[in-house]
């Protein structure tokens, strides 16, 4: 696994496969330690997947299915029913509503068993559970020089002028082109995101949470301690009837179940840093919010591989945070896929209806996802902002996927600095550092506004962007993002 730049996607999403009829011998059902509910997602776990069909999650040579039982479908149900196909309940996640996990004993491929419980009354959906994936950025590292079209010279369109916040003393924010492009190493100047405007009206506020689900973070990196999330003194640790209980006084890290979201590959930990690395602390870069707190949230492991199931597990923990109490306002998501994912739609669209804005990248494909979706971006659902990447002379980076109608904005997304494992600072390109960007403006909106709903909060965030000749087009929006206008409300 390459982890010099980044974004995930699995395979390419296949047709389904037909039922095929096979006779399983009964067996007794062999329960996992997880006690179940009628309202419990699951997973189906079964032996490896043939040559040619999509990406199941395999871990040591299992491949998964999710399926999402109707309903009011009774944990015996459930149980019967696994028996009867020869299969054995093995885990679940809950919020989705009744659904199980069980382990198929008939060496069938993951998309056939699915296909199989989706012939059952008592089934809404079933769908392999795909391997997620981060995908490197086309250029590594990226060569702006090559990226950029020497006929057509940078037409910069800002709405920056006017006051300008204190500058930050951190040592390395000259060369954080991002946020305040001066024309340094060669770039256009005003091809940025107008920080330097927001930050005269607020620089954030450590009561605004934004959950980075990715690779976990670095939490004890010297410029993001102090901006991280701990969990309160007055919430306990977090309970789930079916994970158990889980000390997240860190986050959480769904890969492991566990409460330590230590980031062991370094993708997340350079997106936590655009988001939020202490500003003003003499201490290496400043993110898009000075202060804030950051959840790190990890469903990916070292190699920078997680699955759909991991996924909506973290985004679930998000959702039973914010309704103890949580201010999550945000989620950024740096990955994704072509395989369309129910339980991963039906998860993000949950956040939603906590008011939780979900922030993803567009894909390193350079691909038009209007075509081609890209998921969880492509998912049309209120809560949801697509991010295309930027270079440093406002031109849409070449790796970069677009789409008039599936892609709404574009942000900085290429050569970012930021910060990395070990009190560390690299550069590094990819739709995954432009996601931060947009995630760190919504941020910087809520502490200027506090009780802005989601809604309004990605209307502010599609509304002031600064239209680009580049981006004509290529984005639903034709604009780069704008932190001053947005929080100013121009």
């Amino acid at each position: 696994m390459n982890r010099q730049n980044f974004i995930g996607h699995a395979a390419l999403a296949v047709a389904l496969v037909l039922l095929a009829a096979f006779a399983g011998q009964l067996r007794r059902m062999q329960e996992s330690h997880h006690e179940g509910t009628a309202e419990t997602t699951g997973v189906l776990v079964l032996e490896p997947r043939d040559a040619g069909e999509p990406a199941a999650y395999d871990a040591g040579g299992d491949a998964e299915v999710i399926v999402r039982f109707r309903e009011g479908t009774s944990p015996e149900t459930i149980r019967s029913i696994a028996s009867r196909l020869n299969d054995r309940l093995l885990d679940r996640f809950e919020f989705v509503g009744d659904q199980a996990v069980i382990a198929d004993e008939d060496n069938l491929d993951a998309e056939a068993v699915a296909a199989e419980y989706r012939e059952l009354p008592e089934v809404e959906y079933a769908e392999p559970n795909i391997e997620i994936e981060l995908d490197p950025a086309e250029n590594d590292p990226f060569d702006e020089a090559a990226d950029a079209d020497d006929d057509e010279p940078p037409v910069i369109m800002s709405a920056c002028a006017g006051a300008k916040g204190e500058r930050p003393n951190d040592p390395m924010f000259g060369e954080q082109w991002s946020l305040d492009n001066t024309g340094q190493s060669g770039g256009a100047a005003g091809a940025d995101i107008c920080a330097m405007g927001a930050w005269s009206k607020t620089t954030g506020s450590r009561r605004v949470i934004v959950a980075v689900l990715d690779t976990g973070v670095d939490y004890t990196h010297r410029d993001l301690a102090g901006n991280m999330w701990k969990r309160p003194a007055s919430l306990g640790p977090y309970v789930d009837e079916h994970l158990g209980t889980i000390d997240d006084l860190h986050g959480y890290d769904a890969a492991d179940n566990d409460g330590d979201p230590r980031d062991d590959n370094g993708h997340g930990t350079h997106c936590a840093g655009i988001v939020g690395a202490e500003g003003g602390n003499s201490e290496g870069i400043a993110g898009v919010n000075w202060q804030v707190e950051i959840m790190p949230l990890k469903f990916m492991d070292g190699r920078g591989r997680g699955t759909t199931k991991d996924a909506i597990e973290a985004i679930n923990y998000v959702v039973a945070r914010k309704r103890a109490g949580v201010n999550v306002r945000v989620i950024s998501a740096s990955w994704g896929s072509t395989f369309y994912s129910r339980a991963l739609e039906d998860a993000i669209r949950r956040a939603g209806d906590e008011g939780v804005l979900f922030i993803a990248a567009a894909g390193n494909s350079s691909t038009n996802n209007d075509r081609r979706q890209h998921y969880p971006s492509g998912y049309k659902l209120p809560n949801v902002i697509s991010v295309a990447a930027l270079t440093r002379h406002d031109a849409l980076a070449s790796f970069s996927n677009y789409g008039p109608k599936t892609v709404h904005v574009a942000a900085p997304g290429a050569q970012i600095l930021s910060t990395w494992p070990g009190n560390q600072y690299e550069e590094h390109s990819g739709t995954s550092m432009a996601t931060p960007g947009v995630a760190g403006v919504a941020a910087l909106v809520v502490a200027a506004e506090p009780g802005i709903s989601m809604e309004k909060l990605r209307e502010r965030l599609l509304a002031s962007v600064d239209p680009l000749p580049a981006l004509a087009g290529k984005t639903l929006t034709g604009g780069r993002l704008n932190a001053s206008r947005a929080v100013r409300a121009e």
